[in-house]
């Protein structure tokens, strides 16, 4: 099984690695792509004194510290992933990425980090089960 496990470094997404890793225990046949998606940054103010690739790069690092804490996890269960931090609109992203990869599966929290961010990523949620072309399974 193949299964895309999108992450945005909140508690919640702890949770839902912790879910995985019991998923794929004693499993022998698995795969797991660890996926932090970062939205563009429009911001003419911050476009207008950074040149693109500096931006890439910063928000390619604020992506990686997301998928630490669920990197830790499995690394401490002892599962293989493969880590990826995409760019782009989130939900369209993880449901594209879904596909080309070939996932059979997508698990995901219902909820992402703080207050604002948490409606954000619930209605991120909503859109990846409207578009993605695998199940999606949403951890509470």
């Amino acid at each position: 099984m193949k299964i895309l496990l999108p992450v945005d470094g909140s508690e919640h997404s702890a949770r839902v690695a912790r879910h995985v890793i019991r998923m794929v225990h004693g499993c022998a046949d698995y795969q797991i792509l660890l996926l932090n998606v970062q939205p563009p940054i429009d911001a003419p103010e911050l476009r207008g004194h950074m040149p693109a690739r500096e931006i890439e790069a910063m928000q390619e690092s604020r992506g990686g510290d997301a998928i630490a804490s669920a990197r830790t996890l499995l690394d401490a269960a002892g599962v293989a992933y493969v880590p990826e931090v995409a760019l782009g609109p989130v939900a369209e992203s993880i449901a594209r990425l879904a596909a080309e990869r070939q996932c059979e599966a997508i698990v995901m929290g219902s909820h992402g980090a703080g207050a604002l961010t948490s409606a954000l990523v619930g209605s991120v949620t909503a859109q990846v089960i409207r578009h993605a072309q695998c199940p999606v399974t949403v951890v509470k």
